[in-house]
């Protein structure tokens, strides 16, 4: 029996125990509830404002750069070739790779003596043929000078049939004297045609003497010039490439030996699209010899040149669009021919046009505009120029205004932002704000004024700056929200 009431008392306490703890934490979880609901009722949700920066459109001058990229070329480059075969017996220190030789200067000399040995004859023939010549001259002296003699002879011989036929008129003479003399006239007229066909002959002789010396002296030059094909020299100052000879070698003729490149007559060649070469041309629908820059990246360091717009190709190649522009350098320290390197060029400048960030336009053209109220809201910009991160718009009626510099998808048209960056407008001087008051009912004041005496965790100082705004008639609502928050009801 002892032990049935035991139990019967401990299962009594037990239930007892387990309904106390169920009604003080009902009571704790009304609480609770009750707060939550109070102060979420309390606090009014406020708008969200987005800080974004900002840029200011300034329609201006701008200056589009287009941005291509190129070859450097040689304006003068040159293929040394061997004119006669042969060994090579002499070779210039600088006939090397990447040798720099001056104009006239002895580049490589092939064995002459077969050259000179033609050299010699062919003197030796023009000294037989000036002498040949002047034999023939000294023989046509001689030919006159015997036709001169059989002349004077001829007329002599006429003087006597003359003066014959004059005595047989008187009839002194005889007739036999008379045929003799004309017998003797007429073998001096013969002998005067003899001399002039010796004479003639004479004369053709010193015309086939003096051929005979052109061909002599044109002999003489072509071997001349053989002799001197032997010796290679530079046309021009410049730097040799491509060498592929050696002293001793044999060359055949016409063989390439090397090439000449002249590295201070040098142009780049790049090609750009029909849209981008259209902006290039002038009113008169030629190329403008516009400004350009030319950029080579060497290991971190740029070499750069400056040039201008020369000229653009004749035709566009099969497969190919757009155009090959070529462009002189000014000042090419650094380049060589073959480089591949960035061309800028300078276009012809736009006004009332505005250089923005890239991230401030969309693909539609579109920009976020900060109005007066704040808010942000769509605008329609013209797009002219994409260049690296910046773009060149024309934005005609929204000359000053406050354009979003970096879109997001957290900004859009609708939101209200607050302005960030150096563009942006200074803030106003923040006026005052009046502090809700709220009137509190006897009970209620002496309630908060016993929590706040009763909070020994509180500092002096501000239990007494907040036991002072109790006391006041009117206190703010604020310092009341707070107190009954802490008070848990």
């Amino acid at each position: 029996m002892n032990f049935l009431r035991r139990s019967l008392v401990g299962l009594f306490l037990l239930s007892v125990t387990l309904g106390l703890l169920a009604v003080a934490g009902a009571s704790f979880w009304g609480a609770v509830e009750e707060r939550m609901n109070r102060e979420a009722g309390s606090r009014p949700a406020r708008e969200r404002v987005a800080g974004v920066n900002v840029v200011v459109l300034e329609p201006g001058r701008a200056v589009p750069v287009m941005t291509g990229f190129g070859e450097v070329l040689s304006e003068r480059t040159l293929d040394i070739r061997a004119a006669v075969g042969g060994r090579i017996v002499e070779l210039s220190e600088a006939f090397t790779e990447g040798g720099s030789v001056e104009a006239g200067e002895l580049l490589a000399r092939i064995d002459p003596v077969n050259a000179e040995a033609a050299l010699e004859n062919a003197r030796t023939d023009v000294a037989e043929a000036e002498a040949e010549l002047a034999d023939a001259e000294r023989a046509l002296v001689l030919a006159r000078d015997d036709q001169a003699a059989a002349e004077r002879q001829a007329e002599l011989r006429a003087q006597a049939l003359v003066r014959q036929e004059s005595l047989r008129e008187r009839g002194v003479g005889s007739a036999a004297a008379v045929e003799e003399a004309q017998l003797a006239a007429a073998s001096a007229d013969q002998a005067v045609l003899s001399k002039r066909q010796a004479v003639a002959s004479a004369q053709s002789r010193v015309d086939v003497g003096r051929n005979g010396v052109s061909r002599a002296n044109i002999a003489l030059a072509n071997a001349e010039r053989d002799l001197a094909d032997h010796e290679i020299r530079a046309s021009f100052s410049g730097t040799l490439a491509d060498v592929a000879v050696v002293e001793g070698g044999l060359v055949a003729a016409n063989e390439l030996m090397a090439s000449l490149i002249d590295p201070d007559a040098l142009e780049v060649s790049f090609r750009l699209s029909t849209a981008q070469y259209a902006r290039l041309l002038g009113e008169d629908g030629r190329l403008i010899p516009a400004a350009m820059q030319v950029r080579l990246d060497v290991s971190g360091l740029d070499l750069v040149a400056e040039g201008r717009l020369d000229r653009v190709s004749g035709a566009v190649g099969e497969g190919q669009t757009g155009r090959v522009i070529y462009a002189d350098l000014t000042e090419s320290a650094g380049f060589r021919p073959g480089d591949f390197v960035t061309v800028s060029i300078e276009e012809p400048a736009l006004e009332g046009v505005a250089v923005v960030p890239a991230t401030a336009v969309d693909a539609a053209g579109t920009v976020l505009v900060l109005n007066a109220e704040e808010r942000l809201e769509l605008a329609q910009v013209e797009v002219l120029r994409r260049q690296g991160d910046e773009i060149i718009i024309r934005a005609e009626g929204h000359a000053g205004a406050l354009i979003v510099a970096e879109r997001s998808p957290l900004v859009g048209p609708g939101i209200r932002a607050r302005a960030l960056g150096d563009a942006a407008p200074a803030a106003a001087p923040a006026e005052p704000t009046r502090e809700e008051l709220v009137e509190l009912s006897p009970e209620r004041r002496a309630k908060l004024i016993a929590f706040i005496e009763a909070n020994n965790r509180m500092p002096a100082e501000a239990k007494e700056r907040v036991l002072a705004q109790l006391s006041q008639d009117r206190v703010p609502a604020e310092t009341v929200e707070r107190i009954e928050s802490r008070m848990g009801g």
